[in-house]
Order: structure tokens, then C-alpha cells, then sequence
């Protein structure tokens, strides 16, 4: 059984470290394919597909099977892992990005809901350890791999390197899991909210890139991608609300705690994105660093999240209280982003690592507001 556990949570590992190894490599993609105006798209195809994949994924595993449809979704990643790794412009390598990432979708829910059939209830705790253990591995050696392989390969081995791990997660899977037949149930999937919430984040997306840079704010095309989302989140709240199992259950969030934690995860999770897409370009083009000099400054952040979610994990499970947390968070976050805009002009590797330190305590806003919300429904102070 633990073999096949191994399996799945390679990949699961797969879905943790992608990000962090494209990002390092980024900088140096942009160099040699061009697109800067385009760079954005290449993380957000990838994570729009995967938003939008993820409870599609879900839903088959009920009706079709979890482990088959965890290894159909293992092997879409990976076929976009190698589109990625040969695409010859940016306009493919975001196509191929987003194939990726309907696959990714797959992974991390996938993985979950067989080890929810195949691991007995009393040995829960050890695999949440073991994907925990994950975490350190995935936040501290993305950057790094990330940086090693564009030095001393090629960035296009930032997407190749998924392969290998995803074949041996592959056959340990296929070879070592077996589920029952009663592990299928019946499920209705939303498509009509799927469609709808896809339609309204892409027109966003869009506005947002395009607005003031290739049309004007008040030009007929900025102004019909603003309605196109209106209309769409509109009629898919109105969908949610009758739908027998929508995409998001609108009851969730008669809850303010749980509405709150949700807002503070997206707008934490958007700097997020922001520094690890980013800055290492700033480090490379502006500082002139190398792509494995610009992991390393990637660390401090990663050390920082790391060791604030767990530490703040355990003061919450040990006294309940949470409220302090995500202020901390919050005010650490922001002191962490603004603090290298008055940085001195020359200093490479203060800016950097203050910058990336301070940045890491402020992610813990995500963490602490999810265990807020928990520890919530269960009645604690």
C-alpha cells in the first residue's frame, strides 16, 4: 500500500513544484522566444485551466473511477509538459501551458481522493505527514531546480523534468493501487457553471491585460470584455443557486469567516503570483543575475512561508486563537513588498533577501484564515 502512496504523491508533487521551477525560468524563456507583452499568460493559462479543471476532474474520479482518471489526468500533464518543452513561440507555449494545466487540475484531487479510499482512517495522520514533509522539498528545491536546469541545460528542462517523475508515478500507480468497484458513485457535473465561471475569469483576464496597453479603457473592446464578465458572473451566481451540485456552493459563504478567508486568500495569493513571476526577472534583467543566483534569492521567501505555516498551524491547534494571524500576515506581506522600492539603488543581495523574507511571513495570511475558517465551524474562541 505505501508504495502505491509513494506514487500518488509523486504526483502531487508534480502540481506543488511546477510553478516554482517555471518561474525561475521564465526570464530566460522571454529571452529567447520574445513575447514580454505575452509573459503573463503563460502563468495564467496554466492556472485558469487548472481552476477550471479541478472539480470537472473531481467529479469523473465519482463516476468513472479515481485511480483511472488520476492517471488519465498525470498523463495530460504530461503530454503538456512536453508540448511546452518544444514550442518554438510564446503564442504555443501558452497553448501548450494551458493543455498542462487541465491536466494539473487532476492532480492534487486525484491523488487526494484515493488515498481517501485506499488509506485506512486510523493512518491519516502519517499521510499528512507525508505530504507535509512534501512541502519543504517542493518550496525550497522548485526555485533551485528551476534555476540549475536553465544555467546548465535549458529552460525547455524546466517542462521536460515532469516526465520521468510522472512515468514512475505512473506505473506505481497502475501497478501497485488497487480500488474496488464500489469506489465509483454517482455525480453530476456542472457544466453550465463550469462554462460560465471560465467565460467571466477569461474576460477578466483579458480586460485587465489588455486595458490601457493594446486598447484604450473606454474603447468598445475594453468595454464589452467588461460587460461579457458582468453578465457571466452574474447568470452564473443565478446558476449556482439551482444547480443540484454546483461549482461553488453559495452556502459557504452565508458564513463571513469563511467569505473573509477567501478574499484575503485571493488577494494574497495574487502577490504570490506576482513575486514568483516576476522577480526573478527583476534579478536577472536588472540585477544581471543568473537563473540559479536568482533561485537562491528565492529561498528567504520560501524559508520564511514554510516555517510561518507551520509554526502558526501549531499556536492555532494548540490555543484556538487565530484573529492575530492573519493581521500579522497581512502587515508583514505588505511591508515585504514595499520595502525594496526605497532599498538603495545598488544593493543586489540585501533588497533581495529582506525583501523575499519579509514577503514569505506575509503568505501565512492564506494559512492562518483557512485554519480561522475551521476552527470556526468547530466553535472556537
Amino acid at each position: 500500500m505505501y508504495l502505491g502512496v509513494f506514487g500518488l504523491l509523486l504526483g502531487m508533487f508534480l502540481a506543488m513544484v511546477d510553478g516554482l521551477i517555471v518561474g525561475t525560468a521564465l526570464p530566460t524563456i522571454v529571452g529567447e522566444l520574445g513575447g514580454l507583452d505575452q509573459l503573463s499568460w503563460v502563468v495564467t493559462a496554466y492556472l485558469l485551466t487548472t481552476a477550471v479543471a479541478t472539480p470537472i476532474w473531481g467529479k469523473a474520479g465519482d463516476l468513472y473511477g479515481r485511480k483511472g482518471t488520476f492517471m488519465a489526468a498525470i498523463g495530460l500533464f504530461l503530454a503538456g509538459s512536453m508540448l511546452s518543452g518544444l514550442a518554438q513561440d510564446m503564442g504555443q507555449l501558452i497553448a501548450f501551458r494551458a493543455l498542462q494545466g487541465l491536466g494539473a487540475g487532476g492532480l492534487m484531487v486525484g491523488a487526494l481522493s484515493v488515498i481517501g479510499v485506499l488509506v485506512p482512517p486510523r493512518q491519516s495522520g502519517r499521510m499528512q505527514s507525508m505530504i507535509g514533509a512534501m512541502m519543504p522539498v517542493a518550496f525550497i528545491g522548485g526555485p533551485l531546480l528551476g534555476g540549475f536546469l536553465t544555467d546548465h541545460l535549458s529552460w525547455r528542462w524546466a517542462f521536460y523534468v515532469n516526465v520521468p517523475i510522472g512515468v514512475v508515478s505512473l506505473v506505481i500507480v497502475g501497478g501497485w493501487i488497487r480500488l474496488g468497484r464500489t469506489e465509483r458513485s454517482t455525480a453530476r457535473i456542472d457544466y453550465p457553471g463550469v462554462v460560465l465561471l471560465s467565460g467571466a475569469i477569461l474576460a477578466l483576464t483579458l480586460l485587465a491585460s489588455w486595458g490601457g496597453v493594446r486598447y484604450g479603457w473606454g474603447s468598445p473592446q475594453i468595454l464589452g470584455l467588461a460587460a461579457v464578465s458582468v453578465v457571466a458572473l452574474a447568470w452564473f451566481v443565478r446558476v449556482e443557486r439551482r444547480a443540484v451540485e454546483p461549482v461553488i456552493p453559495p452556502r459557504l459563504f452565508r458564513s463571513r469567516n469563511f467569505t473573509l478567508a477567501q478574499l484575503l486568500s485571493f488577494l494574497i495569493g495574487a502577490v504570490m503570483l506576482g513575486v514568483t513571476s516576476y522577480l526573478p526577472q527583476y534579478l536577472q534583467f536588472v540585477q544581471g543575475l543568473s537563473p540559479t543566483a536568482g533561485g537562491l534569492l528565492l529561498l528567504p521567501l520560501m524559508f520564511g512561508m514554510l516555517g510561518v505555516q507551520l509554526g502558526t498551524g501549531a499556536l492555532i491547534s494548540r490555543n484556538g486563537r487565530y484573529r492575530i494571524y492573519p493581521i500579522l500576515g497581512g502587515r508583514s506581506a505588505d511591508r515585504g513588498c514595499t520595502g525594496p522600492a526605497a532599498a538603495r539603488q545598488g544593493d543586489h543581495d540585501g533588497p533581495g533577501l529582506r525583501a523575499h523574507g519579509r514577503r514569505g511571513d506575509g503568505h501565512r495570511v492564506r494559512h492562518a484564515e483557512h485554519h480561522a475558517d475551521h476552527h470556526e465551524q468547530r466553535g472556537a474562541p
